[in-house]
């Protein structure tokens, strides 16, 4: 018997057959009709094999093809530089994935105007909606009916308050807003030992992406021990009256000694106030959210202590992974709630955020694959 190729072999074993059978089949005026059995064997593995690796159909990567979904981005403050990352995320994210997002709601905090948007957007059939739930009341009835649509629902950067997302949206992507507020208030208490007046400022009270640091603040103060008398104030939600809000107040009250802020807008204030007045040079501390360039620069230059990031960028990528994974499959991927964290940037970490402008922090359009090296900071 000539020898078999042993591809012939395998091939043939795939068909089960008895002993008998496969001896005849290998042997003799079998062999033509074994091996042209083994080649069609191995040719249709190939082929399988080829459909499954090209299962894509025209997709992005090895995914199947897919309409350009569009999803929609429901804001508090469109026009806050703080959102200028996330808008970057969602729109790297719907570039990656063939996609397009529309970012909509008000420009000044007011929840009718975000209602609105919503309805338009659930109206429009958008294919999935992302909303910033900065009260726990006014969404539930927007977030339902854009569920009863069909239409996938998240909420990003804002969940309702503590305890109480308000909705029914099937994640949250962003920030643990208490937890935040009560390492800020930590923060705080550990930079003012001997106690005094300190200020926290918060551009819209009540607004559930803010008010909930304040209160964790609040709540981790007079967890201390220390005695620091902390106010609450008002600075509004936009730039231009933020800062004329924080000035007058310092102005008004000589003996701060720390000057605080929850929102991004507050904070880069904070960091110009502080420098008109040289109040570094008088011992106040300050310290808030976010990295606005100019909050960035404020902490190189001493006269912030600190900002604590928590990550825009991932607050509008994620949010359009995680909703075009649930159209990609049926609503069996089910977005999870993602906490996008918390870092404090001091001087002695500032360095590369500063060194390099990104789209990642909102301070550069450009893309690019920024390389770093040496060890990683850990606990």
């Amino acid at each position: 018997m000539k020898k078999i190729d042993p591809q012939v072999e395998e091939a043939v074993d795939t068909l089960s057959l008895n002993g008998l059978a496969r001896r005849r089949l290998l042997s003799g005026a079998g062999m033509l009709s074994a091996s042209a059995a083994a080649a069609a064997l191995l040719s249709a593995c190939s082929a399988d094999n080829k459909s499954d690796d090209n299962s894509s159909g025209g997709g992005v990567g090895d995914f199947p093809e897919t309409p350009k979904w569009r999803f929609v981005f429901v804001n508090h403050v469109t026009t806050n530089p703080f959102f200028t990352p996330t808008q970057y995320g969602a729109a790297d994210a719907c570039a990656l994935l063939n996609a397009s997002y529309q970012w909509t709601g008000s420009k000044d905090s007011s929840v009718p105007e975000m209602v609105s948007a919503m309805s338009s957007a659930v109206s429009a059939k958008a294919d999935g909606i992302a909303v910033a739930v900065v009260d726990k009341n006014a969404f539930k009835s927007p977030v339902d009916k854009a569920l009863d649509a069909g239409i996938p629902t998240l909420s990003y950067n804002a969940d309702g308050a503590r305890g109480d997302p308000g909705t029914s949206r099937l994640c949250y992507v962003g920030q643990d807003l208490y937890q935040s507020g009560v390492e800020l208030g930590r923060r705080i208490a550990s930079l003012m030992p001997s106690g005094g007046d300190a200020v926290g400022f918060i551009a819209t009270p009540g607004a559930l992406n803010i008010q909930p640091r304040i209160d964790g603040a609040t709540d981790a103060i007079k967890a201390s021990g220390k005695s620091i008398n902390f106010k609450s104030v008002a600075s509004g939600a936009e730039l231009p009256k933020e800062l004329s809000t924080i000035d007058a107040y310092v102005s008004g009250h000589k003996n701060l000694k720390g000057l605080f802020a929850v929102d991004a807008g507050s904070t880069e204030s904070v960091g110009k106030v502080v420098k008109k007045y040289g109040l570094k040079k008088q011992n106040v501390v300050a310290g808030g959210f976010d990295l606005n360039p100019n909050t960035l620069t404020a902490i190189n230059a001493g006269d912030l202590d600190f900002t604590i990031d928590q990550q825009p960028y991932l607050q509008g990528f994620l949010s359009v992974l995680y909703l075009w994974m649930y159209k990609l499959s049926g609503g069996l991927v089910i977005p999870s709630v993602t906490d996008t964290g918390l870092l404090f940037v001091t001087k002695d970490n500032v360095d590369p955020y500063l060194q390099t402008k990104t789209r990642y922090e909102g301070s550069s359009t450009k893309q690019q694959l920024i390389k770093r090296s040496g060890p990683i900071a850990h606990a």
